[in-house]
């Protein structure tokens, strides 16, 4: 039975330059990418980033849009919590004004 011989440095490197020359062959019998093919590639490319990027744009434009909301309703509330101090600090008769004054406008409004 034969002795395994390890392989030195120059039979290595023999080897491995041999490996790069086979796969540089291999990629060169490859043909070349038909211009078409390529060009409908990069159609597809185009308008899949244009798709990401309007959905990217929806996903902010929504994040906006409810930022804004919450503000709104904070407002809103705030509003409310200075309408109620101030008509618990009403007079009856001040009272009695404001809702007739709402209702005379609803009336109107329907008119």
């Amino acid at each position: 039975m034969a002795s395994f011989k390890d392989p030195g440095f120059q039979e290595r490197t023999a080897s491995a330059n041999d490996a790069k020359l086979k796969a540089l062959e291999k990629l060169r019998a490859k043909p070349a990418i038909d211009p078409a093919v390529a060009a409908e590639r990069a159609a597809a490319r185009a308008a899949k980033e244009e798709a990401e990027r309007a959905k990217r744009q929806a996903k902010r434009d929504a994040e906006e849009e409810a930022k804004a909301a919450k503000k709104a309703a904070a407002a809103e509330a705030a509003a409310r919590a200075l309408e109620a101090e101030a008509k618990s600090q009403m007079s009856d008769a001040d009272k009695k004004a404001l809702r007739d004054a709402k209702y005379a406008a609803r009336k109107a409004k329907k008119k």
